[in-house]
């Protein structure tokens, strides 16, 4: 049966077919073409308003790129076939800005200077035009065997410091024929962040030559290699020629590729140009920003602070890596500090850090560990929008709270929850001394299914930000999976660690062991005072024949042991009180000092960790549409990223070719996705093209 006789044609708006299962229908509305339908598996699964024409063009680019035959749906769209080219074209050199004709909106809170500034940026004139005309310049450059350079929103392309990657270097200059490769799903990444993520350009301003070493890391993240001495059980001219290195290395030189860019001492720029591109392009989601802490330990030999190991319940040497999320899971931003870190200092770092770059309203979500009056009077005061647990909810008093007072409901992650919205105050103190009293928004939220009540604390300013925002914002963390790290950390090496170094840490304060001591006898006292008195309360007073208490009876000794013992726990508590909660052990003789671990390597490894991951959230979203079993999709991915291959480099393409999955519907997944990667048009700065396909071995047999 035709394909065309999938979609059924008895319906108001006959349905279309256009190719790879889909189908398009129209509904018109007074007389003119006003809504696009399309269809997969005659299921509706997305409406566009063809009057919108941003809305439209981006539209026609997704369906082209899923497949879509151009002729076909220049027919059922009424518009010419090199319409369609023509957005093609706009895209590749314009990027979506192109499509929809403006760029980012200026933050210019005058709203002249923002109308002046979006002329400014309009993409104006004959774009046909300008696209020829910018096409002829870059063949120009092709000719005169000058590398394409692009120009790109990052910090280091403003700065005198800037390198570039010499010719001789660039990635994938060697021509050869068709070679076979296990690593040939890795190549996805590769189109993706080098295009997509604008990494190769980001790499060479900050490192030039020396961007080689990133390469290898995308390799080691994307095949879980735990640390460089394992590229010892990788196939080095397999896995060079789809890094276009040519050939990995040995160990050696590899450790010199690392210590070469390491030795720069430029991680934290790279990433907060990195993060901050994030942002900007709109690669991040902003409304939720979700901030958690995660143990990176230490097996080593030298003395550093401890983390806490939540799994373990117990404090182990390492430090912890400030991780923030979106709410799709990734990564915006991270810290590493040492031993365990401060949760609080980092929100506030972080709200300061980006309030300028992220949309109004902003919402920090993060769990009982921030908990504070004082810290949240100083959220508060700073205009930071958050959402967090309640702690120290008396569940017993929840618990009598009758059900008609949850008058509103909601459903997420297939979970039913009632709730209700009240005010509760704390108590904070500011860095004067004065005391505040500040009033939180406190939502009670009951579990239906699981039947369990507890609180949630948010607050949000003067915005009307609906109390389902604000819950959801906390569910949406820990409501069915905590954190992004534990995830990452199965299927990419993320506690990996290269070039440990330590120097001498300035924390060297430890929590004082004389009020630890204090405290132990202090609660040592309570219970012997408490015991004494309760046999106190078995024994009878003896008096003498003049009616006055025996001294020597064991009623009196008891009450004159419990009078002493009360003594020494009244002063054991001012002694407490008067003793500092840490102290500074770097005056101190025979003292072994802490040292700090150096996290140069760690910052730059994880750099490639964050974009790799980022990536494969992207990429699992582009494979959802051909993949119905959600609980598959990112076990397909993977599978897709780890198929065996071939891939060639001639003049004018990079082309890798994956081995076909073996089950129907999964190979037509892996097709749709590759093509996806494909129409991305994505180029090399020495102009070659970047495709990757499915199908069968090129190399005679």
């Amino acid at each position: 049966m035709k394909q065309s006789k999938l979609f059924k044609e008895n319906r108001k708006n006959p349905i279309k077919y256009i190719g790879r299962r889909s189908g398009l229908g129209i509904e018109v509305r007074g007389g003119k073409k006003g809504l696009a339908i399309q269809y997969n598996h005659d299921q509706e699964i997305r409406r566009v308003d063809l009057s919108d024409t941003p809305a439209k063009r981006i539209f026609i680019i997704d369906l082209v790129e899923a497949g879509a035959y151009k002729s076909k749906l220049a027919d059922v769209l009424s518009i010419s076939r090199q319409t369609i080219d023509n957005y093609i074209a706009r895209k590749e050199v314009f990027g979506t800005e192109g499509l929809i004709n403006s760029f980012r909106k200026s933050q210019s809170t005058n709203l002249a200077e923002q109308r002046k500034a979006n002329q400014d940026q309009l993409i104006k004139g004959d774009v046909t035009s300008q696209i020829n005309e910018i096409r002829k310049k870059e063949q120009a450059k092709k000719d005169s065997n000058m590398p394409v350079q692009l120009t790109l929103p990052f910090n280091i392309e403003k700065d005198e410091k800037e390198k570039i990657i010499s010719i001789a270097e660039q990635p994938f200059t060697e021509n050869h024929k068709w070679e076979k490769t296990r690593y040939a799903g890795v190549f996805m990444y590769i189109i993706h962040l080098l295009f997509s993520s604008r990494l190769l350009s980001l790499l060479g301003g900050y490192f030039g030559n020396s961007y080689k070493i990133f390469m290898v890391f995308i390799l080691m993240v994307a095949i879980n290699t735990r640390s460089l001495e394992q590229l010892k059980n990788v196939r080095k001219r397999e896995a060079g020629i789809i890094l276009g290195l040519g050939r990995i290395p040995s160990k050696p030189k590899v450790w010199e590729w690392f210590y070469r860019a390491a030795h720069l001492k430029v991680g934290q720029d790279v990433l907060d140009d990195y993060f901050l591109y994030q942002v900007r392009s709109g690669k991040v989601g902003c409304n939720y920003l979700f901030i958690d802490g995660h143990l990176l330990p230490y097996t080593g030999k030298k003395k550093v602070h401890c983390g806490f190991s939540t799994q373990r319940g117990i404090p182990l040497p390492g430090q912890t890596n400030m991780v923030t999320c979106d709410a799709t899971g990734r990564v915006v931003d991270f810290d590493i500090q040492e031993g365990t870190g401060d949760l609080r200092a980092y929100i506030s770092v972080l709200a300061a850090k980006w309030s300028k770059e992220m949309p109004a309203p902003t919402i920090f979500v993060f769990d009982r560990e921030g908990y504070g009056g004082d810290f949240f009077y100083g959220l508060q005061q700073n205009g930071v929008y958050f959402s967090t647990w309640d702690k120290h909810v008396n569940t017993e008093k929840l618990s009598k709270i009758p059900e008609d007072d949850f008058a509103e409901e909601l459903e997420f992650n297939n979970k039913k929850y009632r709730y209700f919205e009240q005010f509760k105050e704390f108590k904070a103190t500011t860095s004067e001394g004065e005391e505040k009293t500040i009033s939180l928004r406190q939502f009670i939220i009951w579990n239906m299914k699981a039947g369990r009540r507890t609180a949630i604390l948010s607050h949000t300013g003067e915005d009307k930000i609906s109390a389902k925002d604000c819950i959801i914002g906390i569910l949406n963390r820990w409501g069915a999976s905590e954190n992004t790290f534990k995830h990452i950390k199965d299927n990419h090496p993320y506690h990996y660690h290269p070039g440990f170094k330590c120097t001498k840490s300035d924390n060297q304060e430890i929590a004082n062991p004389i009020l630890k001591d204090l405290k132990k006898g202090i609660q040592k006292l309570t219970r012997a005072i408490k015991a004494l008195k309760v046999r106190l309360a078995g024994k009878t007073p003896l008096y003498n024949k003049d009616g006055s208490v025996r001294s020597n009876s064991a009623y009196a000794n008891l009450k004159k042991k419990i009078s002493t013992e009360e003594s020494v726990l009244e002063q054991s508590k001012i002694d407490a009180k008067n003793e500092p909660e840490r102290v500074n052990t770097s005056t101190l003789e025979d003292y072994k000092q802490f040292e700090r671990i150096d996290n140069e390597g760690k910052k730059l490894f994880d750099l490639v960790t964050s974009c790799v991951w980022n990536t494969r959230k992207e990429l699992v979203d582009w494979l959802r549409p051909h993949w119905a079993n959600d609980n598959e999709i990112v076990d397909l991915f993977y599978a897709i990223t780890k198929c065996h291959g071939w891939v060639r480099s001639s003049k004018h393409e990079v082309r890798v070719r994956l081995e076909p999955l073996e089950q129907r519907s999964r190979r037509f997944a892996q097709e749709q996705l590759c093509k996806k990667l494909s129409f991305l048009g994505a180029k090399l700065p020495n102009g070659k093209q970047m495709v990757i396909e499915v199908g069968s071995s090129p190399l005679p047999t």
